[in-house]
């Protein structure tokens, strides 16, 4: 018998197509001329585009890889339909947020200024990252979920901190580093108890394993399973595992930000499902309970804090789309606590269905979002909400875009498909029987609405006229510089002429997103709508058997 394991290249090509191009940017970067470095962005767009091209043969979902010679159907790789589905969210997040980084990269005039993100680390880094997001939710053994954990995560740490000069970013991303590898190292001992109750590390054979365990390894197979949970409580942003997001979401790039909010969070769900619904999937007694709890807290957790943050504060934008992801985090886990208390395989499926459904709208509606956020921020930098006063008038199509966006987070027409996909969310803990765990949902969905709608009021409010622009940009460097940078210089007319460069006349329509951003928010506004006017696109995955 041979004992050679045969290689589907085929299953393979998302993940293999996104490392090779990562090679291959590194390579490159090593002998282009400065002047034309801008072209590696087109490379490393061009590469994520081909792997999500090399999705569709696999819509069948029905291909494995590297699987047992004596035991063809135990396969360390499956690109199962739920696999492809993950894999095309993560691929198009990690698009989207080259897309919205090109035109801050094409205006950089070198890598080595201060403010400037060095454009070979940049790209090499985000494709190594997309590459492990996507090798994760086709990972059918516990080592490869590891690694591919991992993929994902280590390059995510330097990303937040690559921008030159900037002091955020090395806080931020130390926080982030030293968080990952407490949750890391915890997961890495849960994964060690299970193994010795169960003998194996491919998902199905744990579960086979443990339905046969000695009866006195009960309470380390029950430690190892919570355990296990929670480095990927912590990639999904659960409360308490949450800490992180605020200071990273700060101090990372904006589209960096925007990566990690949908892929590395999506990532991590992917284990998350795999581990509990594969591995676990006799013990939803021990798990079920656990992520209701966590469910709950996050979501109240996220909704207060945003609800808290000040329209006016220094970089409220991001603060408050961090704070957002939290709370989002939280309805992502109601209906998988739900498939820990379903009787059948059936209704497990269906429960981990609205998950993945939530999940697909969740991705494509935030990313918008920091799309415009992104395109805000060109105009004016301090990432403040109210910078988003007045966007009608200035922008009419952008504004409807993220009104759109808005409406659909917080789950109000016409954003029909955040209302379909909260429906599911909360019909999933109803049938499961959660009545407490439903009602804390529904509860945290009119809190999210406060902040959601506030923030789409202000693009349909007036600007601010100039005068008054000006003289709140001057005491906030009054408050940061002092009273000499405060006044600045003045012209004829006596106008601060610092203070008048640095607030955009309330009147003037400002310029339309670049092309890589208008690409961006169009894509993700067609996809939102899609999703409203056809919900079946998303919600079809909540019927049994499609996923698993």
């Amino acid at each position: 018998m041979s004992l050679v394991q045969t290689i589907d290249w085929i299953a393979l090509a998302p993940p293999t197509v996104v490392a090779v191009t990562a090679v291959a940017v590194l390579l490159t970067d090593l002998f282009l001329p400065e002047e034309r470095k801008r072209h590696l962005g087109t490379i490393a767009a061009a590469g994520l585009a081909l792997a999500l091209l090399a999705l569709l043969p696999l819509h069948r979902g029905d291909r494995t890889s590297f699987c047992l010679a004596d035991r063809p159907e135990v396969c360390s790789y499956s690109a199962d339909t739920f696999a492809v589905v993950i894999q095309l969210i993560v691929l198009g997040g990690a698009l989207i947020a080259a897309l919205l980084t090109l035109p801050e990269l094409a205006r950089q005039r070198g890598d080595d200024t201060t403010g400037a993100l060095p454009r070979g680390e940049f790209w090499f880094l985000l494709l190594a990252s997309a590459s492990g997001a996507a090798l994760l939710p086709a990972a059918r053994d516990l080592a490869t979920l590891v690694l591919a954990m991992e993929v994902t995560t280590l390059p995510a740490y330097a990303l937040v901190a690559l921008r030159r000069g900037d002091r955020l970013g090395p806080e931020a991303a130390l926080k982030f580093f030293l968080t990952s590898v407490v949750a890391t190292a915890v997961t890495l001992l849960g994964i060690s108890f299970v193994y010795a109750g169960s003998g194996s590390l491919f998902l199905g054979g744990i579960a086979d394993g443990l339905a046969g365990a000695d009866p006195a390894l009960d309470a380390l197979i029950r430690a190892g399973v919570v355990l296990t949970l929670v480095g990927f409580a912590f990639k999904t942003a659960a409360v308490p595992f949450h800490f992180w997001v605020p200071d990273t979401y700060l101090g990372a790039p904006l589209p960096v930000a925007a990566y990690l909010s949908v892929v590395s969070k999506t990532a991590g769900l992917a284990g998350l499902i795999l581990v509990t619904s594969m591995a676990f999937a006799d013990l939803g007694g021990v798990w079920g309970p656990v992520l209701a709890v966590l469910a709950g807290l996050t979501m109240t957790a996220g909704n207060v804090a945003a609800l808290r943050t000040r329209p006016d504060g220094d970089r409220s934008t991001v603060r408050l789309l961090a704070w957002s992801s939290v709370a989002q985090a939280g309805y992502l886990l109601v209906p998988l606590a739900a498939a820990g208390y379903a009787s059948d395989a059936d209704g497990r499926s269906a429960a981990i269905g609205a998950t993945v459904a939530y999940a697909v709208m969740y991705a494509v509606v935030n990313l918008g979002t920091f799309a415009v956020a992104v395109h805000v921020a060109e105009r004016a930098g301090r990432h403040r909400l109210t910078d988003h006063r007045g966007l009608h008038d200035r922008n009419p199509l952008t504004a409807l875009a993220l009104g759109f966006f808005l409406l659909c987070l917080a789950g109000l027409p016409p954003g029909l498909a955040g209302l379909f996909a909260k429906i599911a969310v909360i019909r999933a803990a109803v049938e499961a029987e959660l009545a407490v765990l439903a009602v804390v949902a529904a509860v945290n969905v009119v809190i999210a609405l406060v902040y959601y709608l506030r923030w789409a009021a202000l693009l349909f409010r007036p600007a601010a006229p100039r005068g008054a622009a000006a003289a709140e940009v001057g005491a906030e460097i009054g408050a940061e510089d002092g009273p000499t940078a405060a006044a600045g210089a003045s012209d004829a007319a006596g106008a601060p002429v610092a203070l008048a460069e640095r607030v955009p006349p309330a009147t003037d329509r400002e310029p339309r997103p670049g092309a890589p951003i208008a690409v961006a928010i169009a894509v993700t506004a067609l996809l939102a709508l899609a999703l409203s006017v056809a919900p079946q696109l998303m919600l079809g995955l909540t019927s049994a058997g499609t996923l698993f």
